[in-house]
């Protein structure tokens, strides 16, 4: 797969830009798609449940890393929580991974404008036509949803900000 379109590719490099100043030392991109964040960071290894053609790590599952505890400073989950079934078992392995003063990055849009965006997008969107939506997916997250998550799972969030013309979220968390 590997290559979006061109409005996939603007949008991807759009999240990239926000999301940059908030990284610190070793990265783990959860969802990491074609990989490009942790290509253009430098610095860690992108994961994916899927081949979009540039993931260092594929994985079954997302909530059993095999990496040591503490062995991130950084992890991002960039527009892809929401195509996480089991998000609560897999923030919970980002704790266990995640030092103690490292930082959760989550970029989301809401599930009304993710579930239109998703079906206007269809005849372009590869991620769409390879692969498609399974049980437990969801069209977008809420920021309440996220918050409830988030700290359920033993993180502070630290940081809220809108972008992408107040469209997208981006939450920075850290561990209680």
């Amino acid at each position: 797969m590997g290559k979006l379109d061109l409005l996939g590719e603007f949008l991807l490099n759009w999240r990239i830009k926000v999301v940059l100043p908030y990284i610190h030392g070793r990265l783990m991109d959860i969802g990491c798609g074609t990989n490009k964040l942790v290509k253009q960071y430098g610095n860690g290894i992108g994961v994916d449940v899927y081949q979009f053609g540039g993931a260092d790590l594929i994985l079954k599952d997302t909530s059993k890393i095999p990496y040591d505890n503490e062995s991130f400073d950084t992890i991002t989950i960039i527009a892809s929580l929401n195509h996480i079934p089991n998000r609560e078992e897999v923030l919970k392995e980002i704790h266990r991974i995640l030092k103690r003063d490292g930082r959760l990055i989550i970029t989301m849009i809401s599930p009304r404008i993710s579930k239109f965006w998703h079906l206007i997008r269809s005849p372009w969107d590869k991620d769409q036509k390879e692969r498609g939506m399974n049980e437990g997916e969801v069209y977008g997250m809420t920021k309440k949803n996220i918050i409830n998550l988030i700290e359920q799972c033993g993180f502070i969030i630290k940081k809220e900000l809108r972008f992408m013309l107040f469209i997208n979220r981006l939450t920075l968390a850290g561990k209680i």
